[in-house]
């Protein structure tokens, strides 16, 4: 039964007011990348950019193997590679900065039109570079073996190996064309419709009309009646738009079908796997062994939690509530800011030095408005310039994990950035292994600042609520991802089918002590993930579990441990993971390396349950 949402009254309050007590908020400064939406900069790449990148087609297409065949071969290889990357370099300024300005206010029709405008200009001008790397593939094995000798060409040794990993799957250069040209009216405009949509979604709670990412925010408010009233508002909304976002999924779903069945990969997962350069085999292992330690992970320590509710089952929107008896407050933005640096600085100076610029060089974006993207991202943009950082800061625990979260990614990114356009970027897995691992630091050093046994324990359940969040939640989102992809082969899926699913996968992974009551099935709409980067959910787990060995590693012997660390975010996409793990005695391929993790969290889990008097 649907309970009415006015039952309980509190004072509304405007973001403005929120965000008060927090102290100031910034706000980012894109003026790196461009002064304006408007300004003549912008407007003179875009004109270079497309004059460079046909240029670049007239002067290689189909010339590629007489280079090859040519006197300085792997010099004059080289000269073509480094002229691509300055101009992917600029490529990526242009749709950074159209994309970072876009999410500051999705809703704006100004802001709208110019992204989209933008992307279709840079998709013209892309289009004249596909042939490269398509031409590429098909040039001699042995010349070019011959040509890498040389070591201007060999310093693109690891794009090229990448580039040619793709061969198998790359199609016919007009079909390519054909496929790369409807993106934009196709999987892009799927996408923009998605984040149009949920950024302007309302929900009534109690009389006071939020935007998502405010309304998310009361499943960490202390009293359950708040956070009932902000779940039910949300369910109300979510199946009120069900049928849209049931199109959306049923669209995305089949465009990925026939892009797959085109290119000749055999698992729905492939094209993420080797996008993420990664074995199945591995994802298979990580897999399965999540799915295997459900109960000793979510089941487990919902029953507990429940248990210190008073309660034989939580209900859902109880899931990631405080602890009773907990004094919560809100958490001042330089406390926040204080808290992760000082967490970084014990660890690594450096690694603190690169994240305060994000603070004093204005690469933050941490205020809730209405209309601004929903949740947290730290977005590289290109290596001549840096990575700008997107939070929705509302003053909890959990968005000061998330700042610490997305600067692991910033520092990443700073780091790998003197690779170069091409080399910087790294596999997911990987890039998710950075941003755990600054989560990780600042916990254990609010963990040892803990005043008192209940501070401990509340520290201690919140923290095994993120790697539950991150480990069993986004393995049951990759499940649930595979099941939607599988069953769309057979035709579309009806909203009550994905909603079905969606309740099966979550029920098996949560365990007996959630309730998940009516509304919960409608969900799934929000996960902005399935939309934009089908199967990515699974390198959040993998980076969870690579980053509890990591640290066991550095508690058991830290000497040299910090500068092995930047070294291996520093190598950006130039090296497998299994190279760069090697030099802390880790492998992805080892079935135990996956139980590492996992204990970790059994123990937290166990430690707990020893403190149960303390509830």
């Amino acid at each position: 039964m649907q309970r009415r949402l006015d039952s309980f009254a509190f004072a509304p309050r405007s973001p403005e007011a929120a965000a008060a007590s927090f102290g100031h908020l910034p706000q980012w400064d894109l003026s790196d990348l461009y002064p304006a939406m408007d300004s003549p900069e912008l407007r003179a790449d875009l004109e270079a950019v497309a004059a460079r990148s046909a240029q670049f087609e007239e002067d290689y297409k189909g010339k590629l193997a007489a280079l090859l065949d040519g006197e300085d071969a792997g010099g004059q290889m080289a000269d073509v590679v480094a002229r691509y990357e300055s101009i992917e370099d600029l490529l990526g300024r242009l749709y950074s900065f159209a994309g970072l300005v876009y999410s500051g206010d999705t809703t704006d029709p100004v802001r709208a039109k110019f992204y989209g405008d933008v992307q279709e200009k840079l998709t013209d001008a892309s289009t004249h570079l596909l042939f490269f790397t398509l031409e590429l593939n098909r040039l001699d094995d042995a010349k070019m073996e011959a040509a890498l000798t040389v070591p201007a060409f060999a310093h693109y040794r690891p794009w090229i190996e990448d580039v040619r990993a793709e061969k198998p799957y790359q199609l016919d250069d007009r079909v390519e064309q054909l496929f790369h040209e409807k993106g934009v009216t196709g999987r892009g405009a799927w996408n923009r419709l998605f984040d149009e949509t949920i950024a302007g979604l309302r929900f009534d709670v109690g009389g006071e009309i939020l935007p998502l990412e405010q309304t998310l925010n009361f499943f960490a408010e202390p009293e359950e009646e708040k956070r009932r009233m902000g779940a039910e508002a949300l369910a109300k909304v979510f199946g009120e738009n069900l049928r849209l976002f049931t199109l959306v999924t049923n669209t995305l779903a089949k465009d990925k079908e026939i892009s797959d069945r085109w290119r000749g990969f055999d698992d729905i997962a492939d094209s993420r796997h080797l996008a993420n350069r990664v074995e199945r085999e591995v994802v298979d292992a990580l897999v399965s062994s999540v799915h295997a330690a459900y109960p000793r992970l979510a089941h487990r320590y919902y029953k507990l939690k429940a248990k210190w509710f008073g309660k034989e089952k939580l209900e859902y929107w109880d899931r990631n509530a405080p602890l009773p008896k907990v004094e919560t407050r809100p958490i001042g933005w330089e406390e926040a800011r204080d808290t992760v640096l000082g967490a970084y600085s014990t660890f690594s100076p450096r690694m603190a030095d690169i994240a305060r610029d994000f603070f004093d060089k204005s690469w933050i974006d941490a205020g809730v408005r209405p209309g601004k993207a929903t949740g947290a991202f730290a977005h590289p943009t290109v290596p001549s310039a840096h990575p700008y950082v997107l939070l929705n800061y509302m003053g909890k625990p959990r968005d000061v994990m998330t700042l610490a979260h997305e600067l692991g990614h910033g520092v990443h990114q700073v780091l790998a950035a003197p690779n170069g356009a091409l080399m910087a970027p790294t596999p997911l897995t990987l890039a998710e292994t950075a941003s755990v691992f600054g989560e990780m630091l600042t916990f254990q050093r609010l963990l040892a600042a803990a005043p008192d046994a209940r501070a401990r324990k509340a520290m201690l359940a919140s923290k095994v609520e993120d790697m539950i969040n991150t480990v069993v939640r986004q393995i049951a989102f990759y499940t649930f991802e595979r099941r939607i992809h599988t069953e769309r082969k057979n035709g579309e899926l009806t909203a009550e089918k994905i909603c079905a699913i969606w309740m099966e996968v979550q029920s098996e992974s949560l365990g007996e002590a959630i309730h998940l009551g009516p509304g919960y099935e409608n969900y799934w709409v929000y996960i902005g993930h399935f939309i934009h980067s089908p199967f990515y959910v699974y390198a959040y787990a993998f980076g969870d579990c690579l980053v509890n060995s990591l640290y066991a590693v550095y508690e058991n012997a830290n000497e040299g441990f910090a500068e092995r660390y930047l070294a291996m975010l520093a190598a950006g996409g130039t090296k497998h993971h299994s190279e760069l793990l090697k030099p802390f005695g880790l492998d992805a391929r080892d079935p135990a390396f996956w139980q590492t993790g996992l204990g970790l969290i059994e123990r937290m889990i166990a430690e707990l349950e020893a403190m149960e008097d303390e509830a």
